[in-house]
């Protein structure tokens, strides 16, 4: 079944256009989700790593640490971690900006090139990049998938945690445009 236009209401009542208006109006900080793609076979060509913006991520549970992002249906990383359990997670930082308009491209060029020029480190446990200017970092493996509409919530368990550079100020989305904290 395919979601209406803009304008037409869901049978509840409230359009897809009534529906984004209202929950832009919700401040949400702004992550880099990413992970490594492994080679298809051994001789084969390598890995690619793969990233995406994201803002609908948060924490879940103390004990055990659990976060869950909320990833496209048949995004390529919704079809990627449906395969790999291992991927991590970036909170971007506020002079990260281009790093996340970068990876939330529509139509965007490969992988491979997206993380050209971003400064990150390839994560320990996860294998994934994480960012080096990021306020936070994590490294996760999925505990479960729920189907929700037309996205995929992946919760993960968080394997480690890291503070690359804690008291940046953070990268928030509001009203459709990523945004500063005012000091």
């Amino acid at each position: 079944m395919t979601a209406p236009e803009g304008g037409t209401p869901h049978p509840e009542g409230v359009s897809n256009d009534e529906f984004r208006a209202a929950m832009s109006r919700l401040a949400a900080g702004v992550c880099l989700i990413t992970a490594h793609e492994p080679a298809l076979t051994a001789d084969g060509p390598r890995g690619e790593d793969v990233g995406m913006t994201a803002t609908a991520f948060m924490s879940v549970s103390l004990d055990p640490p659990l976060v869950l992002v909320s990833l496209r249906e048949g995004s390529r990383m919704d079809d990627l971690l449906a395969e790999q359990p291992l991927w991590a997670v970036s909170v971007l930082a506020d002079s990260q900006l281009q790093v996340a308009g970068r990876f939330a491209m529509k139509g965007r060029i490969s992988d491979r090139l997206l993380f050209e020029g971003v400064p990150w480190v390839r994560g320990e446990v996860s294998g994934s990049p994480l960012l080096t200017g990021a306020l936070a970092t994590l490294e996760c493996r999925t505990e479960s998938r729920v189907e929700a509409g037309d996205h995929t919530l992946v919760i993960g368990r968080v394997l480690t945690a890291a503070l690359p550079v804690p008291d940046a100020p953070p990268l928030t989305h509001f009203r459709g445009r990523y945004r500063h904290l005012a000091p």
